[in-house]
């Protein structure tokens, strides 16, 4: 059995064939080399009975030989390898072996995906082929090219490695859960001993993320000598192969489990610790992504592609090409039908509860009050997404870092809607910075700006990627896609076109201009783009190792029911997200204007009304009958009208200003019914207030009855209070058009309908009792009990008596009894409205969230 000379960095070896070596980073390893480069157990070499074999074992930045990515080489002559790069990357001289000569070559591991290799500084045959055929037809084809292959140029780089699949665990056996990255530290386990976690400094295991808890979690031995994972009621939760566990609970771990706190995984390896955090440098892969919708149509078709880490990936098509579905499969938001999606080789839809926090998205609206300063608005989103045991200090620390990183502290005390579309949209970016994540999506960043901004947000982006981040961009626009890693074209129909560097796309599809591309995918909707991109050289070099797992190992399985746990309890959530709207209805100078003139105007339009006549049943004339006020009937209809259109025009643009907002911070953790009774409070407050204004105003210059049926002596708050309660039933009516409509634009006709239907079931204009279905009709119109409330205190039935005199109206009957039952009602309608609307909410959270 031949030895093998090694040589390395000067040093050399002798292996001997009865044994194995090891090649990395790992001090423990055989053949250490210190290289950033190189993975922390890199590749192995062994004698197999005929050959030396160097193996590689799946290493983040590959092994060389000739310029080629290896995986399986059985080494015949002198070899030459390098780690980690094909062109620098530490060099290891193998020799000495004596055996039968033959050409390395490379071969892939059995049923383990892995890049399509490109050989350096040659030209392969199929590129001088298309060049040839180029040259012959005069240039760059003007049509859907109907041969792949027909472009100029090719790419000479190897793809990354995309790591193999994990197991259902959340790891592949024994395999790191990071590829074959190495532990960012070791921790010594002790029998017996507890191991804490958490960000305060008396932990033994302290994480310095503000997404970690105080005291977080803590490692224990049982009697039986196993390991369990004990959370500590930690407001981010803990998770185990990214499922949380229960808040104060525990689970067993095994030898392949994995440990989620924060930023940082861990594994329990033997009697050791090994941590894993995740810096930002994080891989990202899509496989095999379809979207079926109603009708069986597909809008997503079998979508795949891979990305390193610290790259910028450009996704553009023309409309209808899915790029906005693409997105919401990407981020978790709208799962695929089928395929998976994985984060650094972790399932994103199986682990979402954990990976949510390490994803940011920026939609193309903005997700902040533009009401706020830059930093107030920054504060509140701290403070709802950072753990309630985080101060001030450490909040404002980390807002002050994000504000210098993107250059916004200069404009910290600045409005946002003072702010160039440019610097909002940075503002949108330093919201979801806060909290670190590893991996970022935009939706149309630079939508609406000038070439100059959009350049400067395509510039932020390649800063952020460089700082150690995989960006992701839907973009439309084309002028900047050269400083792009990746570029994702998508065709109509939602396929895939394209994927590989922006530099040589236009090559690719055989045009001189994007233009050119758009044009030809609207004129020729039926061609077959994404089998051209499955028949080229650019797909074997940049795809064809994600595309071959198989279709069965990537069905999407049932999810269930996933509720975040929240960074901060509900009280906690439910003060900020008020003080937060307060703050942006008093910033809001018009609205706090018109907030005060709105219910001053409507009370005082019923003074012109007969000022001197008052609101008591007249006396029986004459002939014995009573004489109907209309006096009252009416002041009492223009005020109810009043106060619904007050308190309906409140709220009916609240939720869906905010609804790009409440999607975001949902995902996040944010509670639906913090947020929700938030919208209550407030607005119930100022509505309440302006049904006070209307009535006092309304009532107080009137005779009215000098007893009340509830409230004794205090007639005219009695008769106000209906007037209150309806406009806080119709601000939540309110709050129900605005959960339901699309665009803000819908809001008005809705609103306008609303009043007018409020004003025909009040029953002052034609009598309701009696009246078969409309009658039980009216029962669900707020104007109608708050009518029949006042009217019961006024005595309707003596105001305005029916025709028949046996024929009373029994809402408007002189008792406390209905006075009591009336405002039950309408209180009642309101309590009923609130739960509408926190269903209507769930159509704006993550899918993911509402299986």
């Amino acid at each position: 059995m031949p030895e093998l000379v090694l040589e390395s960095n000067g040093r050399t070896w002798t292996l001997d064939p009865s044994r194995s070596y090891t090649l990395g980073r790992d001090p423990q390893g055989d053949v250490v080399v210190d290289d950033a480069r190189v993975s922390w157990r890199h590749a192995t070499i062994s004698f197999n009975g005929r050959n030396w074999v160097v193996m590689d074992h799946g290493s983040t930045n590959g092994t060389f030989a000739q310029g080629q990515r290896i995986h399986h080489l059985e080494i015949s002559s002198d070899t030459a390898l390098n780690l980690g790069n094909a062109n620098d990357g530490p060099r290891v001289t193998l020799s000495g072996a004596a055996a039968p000569a033959a050409s390395p070559q490379a071969q892939p591991q059995p049923q383990q995906p892995y890049a399509a290799q490109g050989v350096q500084g040659a030209t392969p045959g199929w590129v001088q082929e298309g060049q040839q055929q180029a040259q012959a037809q005069g240039g760059r084809q003007q049509q859907p090219p109907q041969q792949p292959g027909s472009y100029q140029s090719a790419p000479q780089q190897s793809a990354p490695y995309v790591p193999q699949q994990q197991g259902p665990g959340g790891a592949a056996g024994a395999a790191p859960m990071y590829g074959d990255r190495s532990p960012t530290t070791f921790h010594q386990f002790s029998l017996g001993r507890v191991m804490r976690i958490g960000r305060a400094l008396e932990n033994d295991l302290v994480v310095s993320d503000l997404q970690v808890s105080r005291n977080h979690a803590e490692f224990h031995s049982t009697p039986d000598g196993r390991m369990e994972i004990r959370d500590l009621g930690s407001h981010n939760g803990t998770y185990v192969n990214g499922m949380p566990i229960a808040k104060g609970g525990t689970q067993l771990l095994g030898p392949a489990d994995i440990v989620g706190v924060g930023h940082s995984t861990f594994r329990i390896v033997g009697d050791r610790l090994e941590e894993f955090v995740d810096t930002g440098e994080v891989s990202f892969s899509a496989r095999h992504l379809t979207v079926t919708v109603d009708g069986g149509k597909q809008i997503l078709k079998d979508v795949s592609f891979g990305v390193p880490e610290k790259s910028l990936i450009a996704v553009i098509g023309p409309s209808g090409s899915g790029k906005s579905t693409l997105l919401k499969a990407l981020t978790g938001y709208r799962p695929a039908d089928r395929g998976e999606v994985l984060y650094d080789n972790r399932n994103l839809y199986k682990q979402f509860a954990e990976l949510r926090q390490r994803i940011g998205l920026v939609p193309q609206d903005d997700i902040l009050h533009k009401e706020l300063t830059v930093k107030k608005a920054l504060k509140y989103a701290a403070k709802l997404r950072f753990p309630a045991d985080t101060t001030a200090a450490e909040r404002d620390a980390r807002i002050d870092e994000v504000l210098r990183e993107l250059k916004l502290d200069i404009h910290k005390d600045k409005k946002v809607t003072s702010l160039s579309g440019g610097q909002r949209k940075r503002v949108s970016v330093a919201l979801e910075l806060l909290t670190k994540p590893s991996l970022i999506f935009l939706d149309e960043p630079t939508s609406g700006l000038d070439p100059g901004m959009d350049r400067d947000v395509m510039q932020l982006l390649r800063g952020l990627a460089d700082d150690g981040r995989t960006v992701l961009v839907v973009t439309h626009s084309v002028a900047e896609l050269a400083i792009c890693d990746k570029l994702l074209v998508m065709a109509p129909g939602g396929s895939v076109a394209y994927f590989g560097p922006p530099d040589e796309a236009l090559n690719f599809f055989g045009y001189d201009t994007w233009a050119d591309v758009f044009s030809a995918f609207e004129n020729y909707r039926d061609y077959d783009w994404a089998g051209r991109w499955k028949g080229s050289q650019h797909y074997q070099m940049y795809a064809a190792d994600i595309d071959a797992v198989a279709p069965q190992s990537v069905q999407v399985p049932q999810m269930q029911a996933m509720r975040p746990p929240k960074p901060q309890g509900w009280m906690s959530q439910f003060v900020t997200l008020v003080r937060r709207y307060v703050s942006v209805i008093v910033s809001d100078k018009g609205f706090l204007a018109l907030t005060v003139i709105l219910p001053a105007v409507l009370g005082a339009v019923s003074l012109l009304i007969d000022a001197d006549r008052g609101l008591l049943p007249n006396e029986p004339n004459q002939a014995g009958r009573i004489v109907p006020n209309g006096t009252a009937t009416t002041v009492l209809l223009i005020l109810a009208v009043g106060a619904c259109f007050a308190g309906a025009a409140n709220s009916v643009r609240e939720l869906i200003k905010e609804r790009v907002i409440y999607e975001r911070e949902r995902a996040t953790g944010l509670s639906r019914s913090a947020y929700l009774m938030s919208k209550v409070f407030v607005l119930g407050m100022v509505t309440v207030l302006q049904g006070l204004m209307v009535g006092v105003i309304g009532f107080s210059s009137r005779e009215i009855p000098e007893e009340g049926l509830v409230l004794g002596g205090f007639t005219l708050l009695e008769l106000s209070i209906p007037i209150m309660a309806l406009g806080f039933t119709s601000m939540m009516f309110g709050l129900i058009i605005s959960a339901l409509v699309k665009t803000a634009e819908k809001t008005m006709p809705l609103l306008v309908m609303f009043a007018i239907i409020q004003v025909v079931f009040t029953g002052c204009l034609f009598a309701l009792h009696g009246a078969v279905g409309v009658n039980q009709f009216s029962f669900l119109m707020p104007s109608r009990w708050a009518v029949a409330a006042a009217g019961a205190t006024l005595d309707f039935n003596r105001i305005s008596p029916p025709e028949t005199p046996g024929d009373l109206d029994p809402l408007w009957e002189h008792t406390a009894g209905t006075w009591l039952m009336d405002m039950g009602a309408l209180i009642a309608l309101g309590v009923i409205c609130g739960f509408f609307v926190a269903r209507f909410l769930r159509r704006h959270e993550p899918e993911v969230m509402r299986k």
